[in-house]
């Protein structure tokens, strides 16, 4: 599958169903569960065409269908191609001629919508991602109002147990990094991203926050306490260091609840330590109509 130079390239190692690749700069080495791979340092890439992305999408259809026929299905395919050519005169039939005939066959049968009534369709959709409510996120939320310009911006989410925040970020352009030590649960956002056209925006890393460390500088972080479980106070004040060293001045870390009362921040990581930790940044508490709680703090420009 391609949906990009280099992208959608789906690795034959895998782990649990999930693409595999190595882990930049983790102490124990697991794994990368994404569709891409943003070099150490890079530029955010820009976003691929929509021409692009449905050229993609045929491929993507074709590629698909010829995975789920026999052999022989595809063998009469082949034959039909070779007659088609040669009754339009084609003199040479290499056999890139015969696939690019066999393609063509089986997009036929497929009956794949054209250009335009794809864009359509797919340009209502970004606009559908793009809301919060969309994920399941309150149009409220801190997560929102801190990052209305996220586009162009790299964007840690860790404790990547809803997929809501990963796929709203990457749908309003920035490019995200998903971390969670849990395979299913990376998995998840992989799979959502890939339904949602989203997957150049996402890589995903199967890793304890605790073991891995940003290989780009970041624009905001966004984390639910669970991605701090295991860890002592020691551990987390590190990781938080880690974090804050890579964030660019003028970026934003929230640490969010799900309820307040639930998963909350006193009961992993408690917002004196927080405030502690995050000296000499703007920090705030906030709390929305849907009593979901969130430590803010945004990192000042060092003068």
């Amino acid at each position: 599958m391609h949906v990009g130079v280099q992208r959608f390239v789906i690795s034959p190692l895998t782990c649990a169903g999930i693409t595999k690749l190595p882990l930049a700069r983790s102490q124990r080495q697991r794994s990368l569960s994404t569709f891409i791979h943003i070099p150490r340092a890079s530029a955010i890439s820009s976003p691929r065409s929509l021409k692009y992305e449905y050229e993609q999408y045929v491929e993507r259809e074709i590629e698909d269908y010829k995975d789920s026929v026999s052999r022989g299905s595809l063998l009469k395919i082949g034959d039909e191609a070779v007659e088609v050519l040669r009754k339009a005169d084609q003199i040479a039939l290499t056999e890139l001629l015969v696939w690019q005939e066999v393609d063509r066959i089986i997009a036929r049968r497929l009956r794949l919508p054209t250009y335009a009534t794809w864009k359509r369709r797919r340009l209502r959709m970004l606009e559908a991602y793009q809301k919060p409510e969309h994920w399941g996120i309150d149009p409220d939320a801190a997560l929102v109002r801190a990052l209305a310009d996220s586009g162009d911006r790299h964007v840690l989410v860790a404790g990547a147990d809803r997929e809501g925040p990963a796929l709203y970020l990457a749908a309003r352009g920035a490019a995200v990094t998903a971390v969670e030590p849990a395979e299913d649960a990376v998995e998840r956002v992989v799979k959502a991203a890939h339904a949602a056209g989203l997957t150049e925006r996402i890589r995903g890393y199967c890793a304890d926050l605790g073991d891995w460390a940003p290989d780009v500088a970041l624009h905001a972080v966004v984390c639910s306490p669970s991605a701090f479980a295991g860890l002592d106070a020691q551990n987390r004040a590190r990781v938080i260091e880690v974090l804050q060293s890579a964030t660019v001045d003028g970026g934003v870390h929230l640490v969010e609840t799900i309820v307040a009362g639930a998963d909350s921040l006193s009961s992993v990581l408690p917002i004196e330590e927080l405030a502690h930790r995050y000296r000499g940044w703007t920090i705030s508490v906030e709390r929305t109509s849907s009593l979901r709680e969130t430590f803010m703090a945004r990192k000042e420009a060092v003068a």
